[in-house]
């Protein structure tokens, strides 16, 4: 198996609303997600975070929440991918549509699921409670998930 790639996933949040994209080219077209994504070598995962977010929202987060951990293996690819998840309710900035997302906020009783990553509706209870979550997920293809497990942990030191 291939060395994992590390990813980050940033949601940005007031207290009934959340802030996603749609990712409008590459892996995850057409979805609803988070922003963020790989982590390059020379930046820690929060460093990957707080870019991610200000280069697909034009948003700086002020104060990052590392909420879970997500691992997704795909059938077929010898590269697992783990995914740092964090969500913030302080930020500067107008949100601005990139060439990769168009951001959207959405009440968070009306989050479009369906036409998000199919394991978003299972772990999102687990961020929406404040819980520190680790799940992993084996998909075939985009959108069918194989088998997945979901648990609450202690959360690491940072």
């Amino acid at each position: 198996m291939a060395a994992k790639q590390i990813f980050s996933l940033v949601f940005v949040r007031n207290k009934s609303d959340i802030l996603i994209g749609m990712k409008k080219r590459g892996f995850g077209q057409g979805k609803w997600n988070g922003f963020g994504g790989k982590v390059e070598s020379h930046e820690t995962i929060l460093q990957g975070a707080i870019r991610g977010l200000e280069e697909e929202s034009s948003l700086k987060a002020e104060n990052l929440k590392n909420v879970g951990i997500l691992e997704f293996e795909f059938e077929g690819s010898p590269t697992p991918l783990e995914v740092h998840v964090f969500e913030t309710f302080a930020y500067t900035g107008t949100i601005k549509e990139s060439e990769d997302i168009l951001p959207k906020w959405y009440n968070l009783k009306d989050v479009p699921f369906k036409n998000m990553w199919p394991d978003d509706e299972l772990w999102f209870p687990y961020m929406l409670r404040g819980e520190f979550f680790k799940g992993k997920f084996l998909y075939r293809g985009e959108d069918t998930i194989l088998k997945h497990n979901i648990e609450v942990v202690d959360k690491p030191s940072e």
